[in-house]
């Protein structure tokens, strides 16, 4: 059966992906982790890095001596994905990303940084700091952002997934975006796209960027026509 590896978004946690994972049991080893510093898994000093959550991905790979895998991976989930696949094209088989922002500077980074503030957060929006509070039990959610942050701001300086990155990736890829996305552009996802050796893309009507406002049904679905359709369209 095939082993495939969910990956979480920026500022979240695996357990945002528990649905999907139930959508994909019936046909697939299904894995869902969080991130080193996200959900149940405790921070280190290190900064947050898409290197550091790679690492993540290897660790999980060595210690279930799995030899290779696929990766489903929603927003910084699926440009870890690709980042892995870059860095281990023998560890993967297929890549599945979901509103993956490809493309940073630093003029992306300073906007995208706006919506982290943890004190407008809880001002503003207290129903909301009290779901980061509640999805990161073994971190403090303002640290959580703060760490975030950092990382994004470094995104923009030097990003870390360079255009000829994409042409080292062998594995199949699917990159999906849904048409409401008002955070990822179809033309990043596109130049994505254009330049891997083996992809595929699809958007998904109706579909934002929030992984919970998006049809799970749907995605499971997607994602099993491309896993199991190696020469057809995902949809």
């Amino acid at each position: 059966m095939e082993h495939i590896l969910l990956l979480h978004g920026a500022i979240g946690a695996g357990v945002q992906l528990n649905d999907l994972a139930k959508g994909l049991n019936d046909k697939y080893h299904v894995s869902v982790i969080d991130f080193i510093g996200h959900g149940s898994k405790k921070m280190n000093s290190k900064p947050y890095s898409i290197p550091l959550f790679a690492s993540d991905v290897l660790t999980f790979m060595q210690e279930r001596k799995l030899e290779k895998i696929s990766i489903f991976g929603y927003s910084m989930g699926g440009y870890v994905a690709a980042y892995f696949a870059s860095r281990y094209p023998e560890k993967v088989n297929n890549i599945i990303t979901l509103a993956a922002k490809f493309h940073w500077d630093e003029q992306v980074a300073a906007k995208e940084i706006q919506m982290l503030n943890a004190d407008k957060i809880t001002e503003k929006l207290p129903a909301f700091a009290k779901v980061l509070q509640d999805r990161h039990t073994a971190n403090d959610w303002k640290e959580v952002l703060k760490k975030t942050v950092d990382m994004l701001l470094e995104l923009g300086k030097d990003n870390t997934l360079k255009d000829t990155d994409y042409a080292g990736i062998a594995a199949r890829a699917l990159l999906l975006l849904g048409d409401k996305d008002k955070m990822v552009s179809i033309d990043e996802t596109l130049s994505v796209y254009k330049a891997l050796p083996n992809a595929q893309m699809c958007m998904l009507p109706a579909a934002p960027h929030p992984i919970e406002q998006v049809d799970v049904q749907m995605l499971s679905y997607v994602i099993d026509r491309f896993m199991t359709n190696t020469n057809q369209p995902a949809i």
